[in-house]
């Protein structure tokens, strides 16, 4: 997936359903996350997701990534804000009221960028990316999130050989992998009816070829002393 596969979709509106209210799995798992409500989120490809709202809504100042402009104009658009713009490096910064979107492709963040991030909410970030970016993705985020970061992590598993992503499967062995050297917990699992209409036009959504929703709770392991032990993950995943 190239940036210009999704600048495109977002061009043309071959982005399948959209949601227009908050996700149902943020509501519900977000406060097993921990997070103090003053803590700054990070919401990677947030696309012009609701949820952003609710996270603010909520007390939390959020950060999202998105590539498309048209993206990041409808979400200030549909919330009634008038964002503040300006260019910063790679990136166009769009600012208005609590949430912050940065315009610009999610491997271009660094340090300075995520600086104060204390939670992720990955609702379709993951999911978006075909298994060599997911790693690239992972590690991105391992080298440049200050320690401590909690995530919140919504994925899909379904039978691929039945069709191709976006949104991609991944599988439970993936997110362990992915996210070594954290405490990885698993909140739910439902089969969604949310998928999107070309999954059932090939077979999928029912008893016998599910799609499943997974929800993870994704904290860092601490030493003796109750610091955050950073995810190896960045070591491991080049």
């Amino acid at each position: 997936m190239q940036s210009d596969f999704w600048l495109e979709r977002w061009r043309t509106g071959q982005l399948g359903r959209h949601r227009e209210d908050v996700n149902p799995a943020l509501v519900r798992h977000w406060p097993s996350v921990g997070l103090d409500p003053a803590s700054k989120v990070l919401v990677p490809l947030c696309g012009k997701t609701r949820d952003m709202a609710w996270l603010a809504h909520a007390g939390h100042e959020v950060l999202g990534c998105e590539l498309s402009a048209i993206a990041a104009r409808e979400f200030f658009t549909d919330s009634n804000l008038l964002p503040h713009s300006r260019r910063e490096g790679r990136f166009v910064r769009h600012r208005g009221g609590s949430v912050t979107i940065l315009e610009g492709d999610v491997f271009d963040l660094d340090q300075s960028a995520l600086a104060g991030i204390g939670g992720v909410y990955d609702r379709g970030a993951l999911v978006a990316l075909p298994p060599d970016m997911r790693r690239r993705y992972a590690a991105v985020l391992a080298r440049m999130l200050p320690p401590g970061v909690r995530t919140l992590l919504l994925t899909l598993e379904y039978d691929q050989s039945r069709i191709a992503g976006p949104p991609f499967s991944v599988p439970e062995a993936e997110v362990h992998e992915l996210y070594s050297g954290q405490e990885i917990g698993k909140l739910f699992t439902e089969d969604t009816t949310e998928a999107p209409p070309r999954f059932a036009a090939a077979g999928l959504g029912g008893p016998d070829r599910p799609v499943r929703q997974k929800v993870w709770r994704i904290v860092p392991r601490t030493d003796r002393h109750g610091t955050p032990v950073r995810s190896r993950t960045q070591s491991t995943i080049p």
